[in-house]
């Protein structure tokens, strides 16, 4: 994995699995389930009880949900992440780094102010297969081949902003991967759909690993849940929750 790929928490729901309790118990409650806080199970029991009540068994019951949230810091990830991130309909709100307000870091690399893999994302040296189960050898040479090229993009980047062209004229010309932070908000059905879609054995590298760094903050924040999304989900690509 890239040692600049990174996610970091921003915030979360603090009680989630009581939170999914809570729209759980009111659907078939008599009461205002607020007032019987007291009696509520404590986040570890209110996780098994969800996940026994609404998941267990493919029962597919995932509307409850959508009433935990948490909020992710993502960084140095390629562009063709964020592609991938955006398709599909995720049910996830993003904000990323535009590239018509945020190119400084393409001058600096450009000047050597900053190393050009800071900016720019290329997989290293090693054997692939694309979909198709087709081999190939990504060579050192051949990855210094790229690398020149990023920096000859970068230059001409620093020309035309230079001259004056705005910003969206000259990303232009950027190789397709260069890197973008963004901030991502997930439901915990989306998260859990998010990886569904994602963490699969023949998703795209990257993303892939994006899911492996996301994977210990939905461990920290729902643990019951992703104990049983593990056993039940992860890597099996059963879409759409």
């Amino acid at each position: 994995m890239d040692p600049r790929f990174r996610v970091d928490l921003i915030a979360a729901t603090p009680n989630p699995q009581q939170c999914v309790y809570a729209g759980m118990h009111q659907d078939y409650s008599e009461g205002f389930v607020a007032d019987d806080r007291k009696n509520w199970p404590d986040e570890q029991r209110a996780g098994e009880i969800c996940v026994k009540r609404l998941l267990a068994g493919e029962r597919g019951h995932y509307g409850p949900l959508e009433h935990a949230q948490i909020v992710l810091n993502v960084g140095w990830f390629p562009h063709s992440v964020m592609q991938q991130a955006r398709t599909h309909r995720v049910g996830v709100s993003f904000d990323v780094q535009s590239m018509r307000y945020t190119g400084d870091r393409i001058g600096k690399a450009a000047k050597g102010e900053l190393e050009l893999e800071e900016v720019f994302y290329l997989r290293p040296v090693g054997d692939y297969s694309d979909r198709q189960g087709k081999k190939y050898a990504y060579s050192a040479d051949e990855r210094a081949k790229d690398l020149a090229l990023c920096r000859a993009a970068a230059e001409r980047y620093a020309e035309h902003l230079d001259a004056g062209f705005a910003e969206e004229h000259a990303r232009g010309i950027l190789p397709f991967d260069y890197r973008q932070h963004f901030v991502v908000s997930f439901s915990l059905r989306a998260f859990l759909h998010f990886l569904d879609l994602r963490a699969k054995l023949d998703a795209q590298q990257e993303i892939r690993e994006l899911c492996e760094l996301m994977w210990p903050h939905l461990v920290a924040w729902a643990p019951q849940f992703a104990t049983w999304y593990e056993k039940s989900r992860l890597h099996k690509a059963r879409l759409a929750p």
